[in-house]
């Protein structure tokens, strides 16, 4: 008997992204990256054996291609969670409600999901986050504002910062009327 999966990449501005989706959600979002063949996700399933379905994430590319091009954009997609454990789905859940553009610590989610004293495992929940800016692990720094870690390493996660907080100053001086000068990525 074969999954139900669909598996797909697209380009962006910022480089080829995979996705992959069951019928539960989402499995994986990468991260840009150089070629198509770098993008496939790698969701752990025997994707050989899989059955195409009708996606339920057309969206999700349109949406996908406007944040890389810079615009503010929401991910209320569906997750397929399955296999991740409570404690991975709190922060998981914690971190997909950090606001566009801005920051928050390892210690923030930690004191957010009850356990003040769980910064570093909060890390490596992260660290096996599947879903690139989907869940945007990106904007979690160290507590003394140092970048921290992130798979897509550090100037991925600093080009991805300064393309929101850019995009934030943006929107908020055209809602002024004010221009916008000295941004820089």
């Amino acid at each position: 008997m074969s999954e139900e999966l669909d598996n797909f990449v697209f380009n962006t501005a910022m480089g080829w992204v995979g996705v992959s989706a069951s019928a539960k959600g989402l499995l994986a979002v990468t991260l840009p990256q150089p070629s198509a063949e770098a993008a496939h996700p790698s969701p752990g399933k025997d994707v050989d054996k899989a059955t195409h379905i009708p996606s339920a994430f057309n969206h999700l590319v349109e949406r996908l291609k406007a944040y890389y091009r810079g615009r503010e954009v929401a991910f209320p997609d569906k997750l397929d969670l399955t296999g991740a454990t409570p404690f991975q789905y709190a922060v998981w859940t914690a971190t997909q409600r950090i606001p566009y553009g801005e920051t928050r610590s390892y210690r923030w989610i930690a004191e957010r999901i009850g356990q003040p004293q769980a910064a570093r495992a909060v890390g490596q929940a992260l660290g096996r986050n599947p879903w690139a800016i989907i869940v945007p692990c990106h904007r979690v720094v160290a507590s003394d504002g140092r970048l921290g870690g992130f798979g897509g390493g550090l100037a991925m996660k600093r080009r991805l910062l300064q393309m929101e907080a850019a995009t934030r100053v943006q929107g908020a001086n055209q809602r002024t009327g004010k221009g916008v000068r000295g941004i820089g990525c």
